[in-house]
């Protein structure tokens, strides 16, 4: 499994620098010790690698359920994927990830759930404080600048521009506190926080 991860890492990485110059800003700032919650904006199908490819640890990604089939479930497996049902969320997804992040993985997350069409950022989903919550994870806000320049949701064509990736400030919740936020509503400030967090980092290009 680590062999195949790292073939794809490379592979990415390597594809990163030489079609969008890719600029990891604030490397420092990346938490190595322990389960993370990797929290980024979506703008575009490039997003999963390219958050990936910016820790130098192995991540875990999440993956459409239906993507889980023959040599896709191989390559997804392989590449220490969660099977998440976009359509259905329950529960289930949820404690495969919270489990993950309890474990000392380093999740990938983007917690408006769907790719943006406007380049704005949208609002967080409740089930991301839901993790956090349950999880008590480190979070570590980052966000992408430029994927959605080289592959706009709807298009299948990419250009060749700048793209980076500037990591955030890891927010450290206070563990007593999370008890404080129950159901969807304190759910969905914890998830609000987050995306504070993410629209506060600044375009270095």
């Amino acid at each position: 499994m680590k062999t195949v991860y790292w073939l794809g890492y490379i592979f990415f990485k390597s594809a990163g620098k030489a079609f969008y110059n890719l600029n990891l800003v604030n490397e420092e700032k990346l938490v190595k010790e322990g389960g993370v919650m990797m929290a980024a904006n979506h703008e575009s199908f490039l997003d999963p690698p390219l958050i990936g490819i910016s820790h130098p640890q192995n991540v875990t990604y999440l993956a459409r359920k239906t993507l889980f089939t023959g040599l896709s479930n191989w390559l997804y497996t392989r590449w220490d994927a969660i099977p998440v049902d976009q359509d259905n969320p329950d529960m289930t997804g949820l404690k495969k990830i919270i489990k993950a992040l309890k474990d000392g993985k380093k999740v990938v997350v983007f917690p408006e759930g769907e790719r943006t069409l406007t380049g704005d950022l949208g609002p967080a989903l409740p089930g991301v404080g839901l993790i956090i919550a349950k999880s008590q994870t480190v979070v570590q806000p980052m966000r992408i600048f430029g994927a959605r320049e080289a592959l706009p949701r709807g298009s299948s064509k990419m250009k060749m521009e700048q793209i980076s990736v500037v990591v955030g400030d890891a927010i450290y919740f206070d563990k007593e506190k999370l008890k404080e936020y129950r159901g969807k509503e304190g759910y969905q400030k914890i998830a609000d926080l987050v995306m504070k967090a993410i629209s506060a980092i600044e375009d270095p290009r």
